[in-house]
């Protein structure tokens, strides 16, 4: 393959080792639905305070990790410690004579306790890993016909690094989030992080698939890698196409969709960027040279 290949995987690598040390040194702020906790969602009717006012005015009362973020137009999310009824009372008590018994309304709420919340933490990164080995069969199964000219394997655990790739960097750029900003993971970013790995597949089975074609009719009579190198400019086009469009929506939901969604589109921004790119940069290049390895042996 081309040298371009050789070093834009290089830089990859060690964006992502540099994505690893910041999650492992800042590590990862994890919201209520893993640490267990209460979301308080409050709407205010004619003023709505300033958010150091209502954190301020809930300090009073000894809360431990009082969390205070807009929603919407008038509307505040408020998550503490996990409150029972009689507390979760008192809080809403204090809001209201603070700023006005007709002024708020409480929309919504939410308690989970810390064991729930271990449990669906458990049960996420169980999920992820299940994907990345049901990856491996499925692209190993469909071009299993290739096995004389090259591993399907292969082609799964190439495809596989790449989606690691795509995993590591966006929870790299939301530990330095968290750790700088303030931001929580939450399980919305379970979402996240499972719509990335379809994508990204997806991306890069269209490339695989290319090549398959190129090797089954015999229309590449270059070494490996130029097939590769041909098969990728051919998908180009696609690939290109569907990112951007992909993007332009998600662009739109970080813009106008509100404190809500906004940080969970910005996951899904990197993800889809990194999808299209890894599929041409990590994905392709480590089968090259596996295959040549192989073909070397």
């Amino acid at each position: 393959m081309k040298p371009t290949y050789k070093i834009v995987f290089i830089f990859s690598v060690l964006i992502t080792i540099v994505a690893i040390v910041a999650t492992f040194s800042y590590g990862l702020k994890l919201g209520v639905d893993f640490k267990g906790g209460s979301i308080m969602e409050v709407e205010f009717k004619d003023s709505l305070p300033q958010i150091s006012d209502v954190q301020q005015s809930l300090g009073s009362m000894s809360l431990k990790e009082i969390s205070v973020n807009r929603a919407g137009v008038n509307g505040m999310i408020i998550k503490t410690e996990e409150l029972d009824e009689a507390k979760h009372q008192q809080v809403l008590g204090k809001l209201q004579s603070q700023f006005g018994l007709n002024n708020i309304s409480e929309e919504r709420f939410d308690s989970i306790g810390p064991t729930i919340g271990q449990e669906l933490k458990t049960k996420s990164i169980t999920a992820i890993i299940i994907v990345l080995i049901a990856v491996i069969i499925y692209i190993a199964l469909v071009f299993r016909k290739l096995s004389r000219t090259l591993s399907p394997w292969a082609m799964g655990v190439s495809a596989v690094v790449a989606l690691i790739h795509d995993i590591s960097i966006p929870v790299g750029v939301f530990a330095v989030l968290g750790r700088f900003y303030n931001i929580e993971i939450g399980a919305i970013y379970l979402a996240a992080a499972l719509t990335i790995l379809g994508y990204s597949v997806s991306d890069t089975v269209v490339i695989f698939d290319r090549v398959r074609e190129n090797i089954v009719r015999g229309k590449s009579k270059e070494d490996f890698g130029t097939t590769v190198h041909h098969s990728i400019m051919q998908t180009l086009s696609r690939s290109l196409s569907t990112t951007f469009t992909t993007l332009l929506a998600l662009i739109a939901i970080y813009l106008f969709g509100g404190d809500s969604v906004r940080y969970f589109a910005l996951a899904l921004i990197i993800g889809v960027f990194l999808g299209a790119y890894s599929s041409i940069f990590i994905a392709s290049p480590i089968l090259v040279w596996w295959t040549n390895r192989r073909n070397m042996a």
